[in-house]
């Protein structure tokens, strides 16, 4: 691959004492599709990547960028990559999501970042921390509390797509063959409880052929 040669750091587990409470509100829904999850203060940008994938339910199939709101950076933010994306020679040195902590830039509540997924149909994500309090003992995080709504399909469009398939759900039209494609999405099921998170260091070792 011509131009810079990117160093990834692999996720690995760190000892913490304190868990986030985030809120994660994809914008342009409506009525808003959310999740509330909990995760250790320890994660990089990725691990937190990886936890909005799964609370969400999208595939991780495509890119991901952070975007946070800081005056004193260049253009008055901050952004965070991808591992994967792929830099100009003449591009300035990047931040990737494996390498920054969360605690950087989610220090107190009310910090916030937009996360974006899938460059391609846009989803938009509000990601703000509610708060922060102590690990309980023997509870496994990270661990999603509450939520509400299923994600769109992966790979539909957009918002204007997820809009497209809430019709046909509704209507029971499936004259464009979206409700074939669709298969058993439901719009309105979602259960906290059957959120399973995978290993942010299998998932990128998977992805990196490792």
């Amino acid at each position: 691959m011509d131009g810079k040669e990117i160093w990834i750091t692999l996720p690995r587990r760190w000892p913490f004492k304190n868990v986030f409470q985030i809120k994660i509100t994809l914008l342009g829904s409506r009525p808003p599709i959310w999740r509330r999850i909990l995760v250790p203060e320890s994660y990089t940008f990725y691990d937190l990547h990886v936890a909005i994938q799964d609370a969400m339910g999208w595939l991780d199939y495509h890119l991901h960028q952070f975007e946070i709101e800081d005056d004193k950076a260049p253009g008055k933010r901050v952004v965070i990559e991808s591992p994967f994306i792929e830099p100009e020679e003449e591009e300035e040195e990047m931040l990737l999501s494996t390498e920054v902590p969360i605690r950087l830039f989610f220090r107190t509540p009310g910090d916030r970042a937009l996360y974006i997924y899938d460059f391609g149909d846009g989803w938009l994500h509000d990601v703000v921390l509610e708060k922060i309090e102590p690990r309980e003992p023997k509870k496994k995080y990270p661990i999603c509390i509450a939520g509400k709504r299923a994600c769109p399909p992966e790979d539909c469009g957009g918002i204007g797509g997820y809009y497209r398939c809430l019709k046909a759900f509704r209507d029971k039209d499936d004259s464009e063959g979206l409700l074939s494609w669709l298969e058993d999405w439901d719009p309105d099921k979602f259960d906290p409880a059957q959120v399973k998170f995978e290993s942010p260091r299998k998932r990128l070792e998977i992805a990196l052929d490792l």
